[in-house]
């Protein structure tokens, strides 16, 4: 820990340092947590440390918004959609607080030794003097969060009378001793996070005005100050505004900055994400990834928050990519604990296991109820393999008509010729059915460079030419077949 002086205390000194007259002479000076905070980001700035480690894709957005707001000593408001890293954010500030922070022996409140503001400490001070036992808090309990819901009440977020108090201590109700703190008082020289601030109702809400402004609260009509020292962060979402609640303006306008967020603007952004947040069993089986796999999961999310189907107004979280993941290897773990294999690879097949995270965490217009979540979800992974398609294949309808191995393909399909994928069969089987298939391997090397996982890559151009409508694809309890699409048309026609 470091004091606005410049004298360090190491975690040696602090076991030293028990008492207040021992606090005193160490040189310690009392400073707010927000020129703490401010002090601390120099520091990190000027020696190019980074803060918010893990947070991808705000390092010229969110993040320089962030730190002009805590160098402005701001309360912050972060305003976004679902899964836009604003919780992580606000638990990710603790590491611009001093290490460990002295604290009266006792004190509810976090009393600053040298600036007490309880009674309890105060009077605690006036008996014991430099005799005062002092205790040190470590940064990590100097973070407070609350979920703000329609239940919270103004004696949970400032306090109320205590009768048990009263009554243990036979005080009467006007004494200050009887009452009860509530989380913002008992977060004194604390973060304090508030997430969904819409919805807190509005006349809790205006409970918060004082305490921002003017840094005090009252309780209960007691006359007495509590100047409180706390560094705010509050989270919202946009379609919070309309579906439950709002900011009252007289709040916001207490609030130093608000700061938007946004999701990944790339799919590399949105990649590292996935890939840092997944949640994967250690234990799993050996499983390899192509990252053609991760550029689908990924596109998935970004064509469904471009989606006539799916609300934009709600978004889509950056949760449904990451289950979506979890969801695939999960797929591929269950049909090699049925095939008794130590090792696989992920097929294209196994992108269609993320549509129970897409039909839960997207929400459809009207035209897309109406079409079904599921066939929402399908349509998604569809033009996701379409448009990773073109990036091997720019122009798809020139080759399926001019490349001759495509050609050839297509001729061989229309002879009657089926292919039969089976979902849970084992690598070899499958394997083997792809190889029956001519043409495939010309194509793969004429298109992919570099293309180590041939299998994975066979079977990727099956599912791409059933997307473009150059060939038929019919799944039924865990099968796939692919199949000629005019043969299948006239087949229709007969029935």
């Amino acid at each position: 820990m470091t004091g606005n002086n410049g004298n360090k205390m190491d975690l040696k000194s602090k076991n030293e340092i028990t008492t207040l007259g021992a606090l005193k002479k160490s040189g310690y000076q009392p400073r707010s947590i927000k020129q703490e905070i401010r002090e601390n980001l120099i520091h990190k700035i000027k020696n190019g440390e980074s803060v918010f480690e893990g947070v991808v894709g705000y390092d010229t957005t969110v993040i320089p918004d962030v730190e002009r707001a805590l160098l402005a000593k701001h309360n912050i408001l972060l305003l976004g959609l679902r899964g836009q890293a604003k919780t992580r954010i606000a638990r990710q500030m603790t590491a611009l607080l001093d290490e460990y922070m002295p604290v009266v022996a006792g004190s509810e409140i976090n009393d600053d030794p040298l600036d007490p503001i309880s009674r309890f400490s105060k009077d605690l001070i006036a008996e014991k003097g430099d005799d005062t036992p002092v205790e040190w808090v470590h940064r990590s309990a100097r973070f407070v969060e609350k979920l703000a819901t329609p239940d919270v009440t103004v004696a949970d977020l400032i306090g109320d009378i205590d009768p048990i108090k009263a009554a243990t201590l036979k005080l009467p109700y006007s004494d200050e001793r009887v009452i009860h703190f509530g989380l913002l008082p008992r977060a004194h020289r604390s973060i304090f996070v508030i997430n969904e601030l819409p919805d807190l109702q509005p006349r809790i809400q205006v409970g918060l005005f004082n305490i921002l402004q003017e840094g005090d609260v009252q309780i209960r009509g007691f006359k007495m100050r509590l100047p409180l020292d706390i560094q705010f962060l509050f989270t919202a979402n946009p379609e919070d505004y309309t579906n439950r609640g709002s900011i009252v303006t007289p709040l916001k306008d207490r609030i130093g900055s608000q700061i938007l967020t946004h999701y990944p603007r790339d799919i590399e952004d949105a990649k590292k994400i996935t890939k840092q947040e997944a949640r994967l069993n250690e234990n799993r089986p050996e499983i390899k990834v192509p990252e053609t796999i991760f550029n689908l999961i990924e596109r998935v999310g970004f064509i469904a928050r471009d989606s006539d189907m799916v609300d934009e107004n709600s978004g889509v979280s950056a949760r449904m990519p990451i289950s979506g993941y979890e969801n695939i290897i999960s797929a591929v773990e269950r049909r090699m604990f049925k095939n008794n294999e130590t090792s696989s690879t992920v097929r294209l097949a196994d992108v269609y296991a993320m549509i129970p995270a897409i039909t839960g965490k997207i929400e459809l217009v009207y035209e897309g109820e109406q079409e079904g979540p599921y066939q929402v979800a399908v349509d998604l992974i569809g033009e996701a393999i379409k448009e990773e398609f073109k990036t091997y294949v720019p122009d798809p309808a020139e080759a399926f008509d001019g490349d001759p191995h495509f050609v050839e393909l297509r001729a061989w399909f229309s002879t009657g010729h089926i292919v039969e994928l089976e979902n849970d069969v084992n690598d070899k089987d499958f394997e083997r059915a792809l190889n029956e298939v001519p043409y495939l391997d010309e194509i793969v090397f004429d298109y992919i460079d570099q293309p180590q996982d041939r299998i994975f890559w066979k079977e990727f151009i099956l599912h791409a030419l059933s997307e473009y409508n150059v060939l038929n694809k019919e799944v039924w309890d865990g099968h796939m077949n692919f199949n000629d699409l005019l043969a299948n048309m006239l087949d229709d026609l007969d029935e």
